[in-house]
C-alpha cells in the first residue's frame, strides 16, 4: 500500500529529488566576544535582507498567462485582491501551498482507453462527453493538480477536484466571449478550492459555482453534467474514449495515493459551519440544484435502491439512479435529459447549501 500524501506534499513532491547541501555552522564558543557579536549583527542582515527579497519576488511573481503583478493585494490572500469580495473576507483561507504550488493542468495529453495500464480496475476517474468525443481524467492524476484546462469536442472546460470536500465538477471556460484558464489559487473557501482565471485573476469557487471576487465577481460558473465512475465502468462505456496521461509535465508519483487518511477519518481540514447534524460529517451525498432549490441524497440510501428513484426538485420531475458496482449516480429529467450532479461529503454540501432538502425514504 503506498504512502498516503497529505496537502502540503502535492506542492512540495519535486524536492526529494533536490540534494541538499551540507550547512557549515561556525562554532560561536571558539570566538571572542567582539567577533561574535559581530558575526550575530551580520547574520541578522542577511536573514532581514533575504526575506525582503524573497518578499519582494513573491509579491510581484508573475502567474501563467496572466497579470505580473499582484495587483496590490496583501500577501495572506496569495496575491490576489480580494476587496471586492461578496464572501466575508475572514472566511478566505490559506490552503498551505501558495498560488500554483498545486499546478493545474493547462493542456493535458491523452492516450487511447485501450493503452492504458497506470490505473486500477477500482480506481475512480471524471468523464466528459460532449458531440460525441469521451475524456477521461483519472483521480489519481487529479488530485495533484486540482484542475485540467481541456477541450472536449470543441468545447472549452475545466475539469476540477477539490479533494478536501470530495467534489468533481466541470464547468465550462466561456464567459464573456472570452476562454478563460484556470489555475489553484492556494485559497480555500469552507474547505473548497478557489479557483482563478489567469486572464483576470478572479476567484472562483466550486461548490458555490460563481465568481466571488475580481473583475468577474458574482458571475455564475456553467456547471456542465459529467460522470464519475470506476476505470472499470468507464473503459466498458467508452473503449473508445481518450485518458488523460500521467505525461503531465510535472514531476508527481502518480502511483502513490493521497489524501487517504484524510478520507478514512471523520475529521476535517478547515473550519467549516455546521449546522445540519443528520448524517455524519464525512458521509457522502448526491448533491443536486435546480433552479433555486438544492437537494442532496445520501449514497447509502441510493445504493439500498432497487428501482431508480423518482423525485421532485425545483419543479422538476427528476429520476436519480446509483450503479453500486460502477460507483456512478446520476440524475435525468423525467424526459431524459441529464441535470449535473456532484458526489459530496455531507460537512461541504450542508456548509454551501444550509437549507438544502434531504432525501429521506
Amino acid at each position: 500500500m503506498p504512502d498516503s500524501i497529505e496537502r502540503d506534499d502535492l506542492a512540495s513532491e519535486d524536492a526529494d529529488a533536490v540534494k541538499k547541501r551540507p550547512i557549515i555552522v561556525p562554532r560561536f564558543n571558539d570566538w571572542s566576544g567582539p567577533a561574535k557579536v559581530r558575526a550575530i549583527a551580520v547574520l541578522l542582515v542577511v536573514i532581514v535582507v533575504s526575506w525582503g527579497f524573497a518578499g519582494s519576488n513573491y509579491r510581484n511573481a508573475s502567474t501563467p498567462n496572466g497579470p505580473a503583478e499582484a495587483r496590490g493585494a496583501v500577501s495572506s490572500d496569495n496575491g490576489f485582491d480580494v476587496s471586492n469580495a461578496i464572501i466575508p473576507k475572514h472566511f478566505i483561507r490559506r490552503g498551505g501551498p501558495p498560488r500554483d504550488g498545486i499546478p493545474a493542468i493547462l493542456e493535458p495529453n491523452f492516450i487511447p482507453a485501450a493503452d492504458v495500464t497506470y490505473l486500477k480496475e477500482t480506481d475512480e476517474v471524471l468523464g466528459f462527453i460532449h458531440e460525441g468525443e469521451a475524456h477521461a481524467y483519472p483521480l489519481r492524476i487529479l488530485v495533484w493538480h486540482e484542475i485540467a484546462n481541456d477541450t472536449v469536442g470543441g468545447l472549452p472546460i475545466a475539469a476540477t477536484y477539490c479533494p478536501l470536500c470530495g467534489t468533481c465538477m466541470v464547468f465550462s471556460r466561456e464567459y464573456g466571449g472570452e476562454t478563460l484558464t484556470f489555475g489553484v489559487s492556494g485559497l480555500l473557501y469552507q474547505s473548497d478550492v478557489l479557483m482563478y482565471d489567469h486572464q483576470t485573476e478572479s476567484l472562483w469557487s466550486q461548490l458555490m459555482m460563481k465568481s466571488i471576487s475580481g473583475e468577474h465577481v458574482d458571475t455564475e460558473l456553467a456547471w456542465l453534467d459529467s460522470k464519475q465512475m470506476t476505470w472499470a465502468a468507464w473503459k466498458q462505456q467508452f473503449p473508445d474514449s481518450m485518458v488523460m496521461s500521467t505525461d503531465t509535465g510535472f514531476g508527481r508519483n502518480y502511483a502513490r495515493a493521497a489524501y487517504e487518511s484524510y478520507k478514512n477519518s471523520d475529521r476535517v481540514m478547515f473550519p467549516v459551519p455546521e449546522t445540519r447534524t443528520e448524517l455524519g460529517r464525512k458521509e457522502w451525498v448526491l448533491g443536486v440544484v435546480i433552479g433555486d432549490e438544492a437537494k442532496a441524497f445520501p449514497i447509502a440510501e441510493l445504493s439500498g435502491l432497487e428501482l431508480p428513484l423518482e423525485d421532485t426538485i425545483g419543479g422538476q420531475n427528476v429520476i436519480v439512479m446509483f450503479d453500486v458496482e460502477a460507483q456512478f449516480a446520476s440524475v435525468v429529467t423525467d424526459t431524459g435529459d441529464p441535470v449535473p450532479s456532484v458526489k459530496v461529503y455531507w460537512f461541504a454540501w450542508q456548509g454551501f447549501y444550509p437549507d438544502t432538502s434531504l432525501y429521506a425514504p
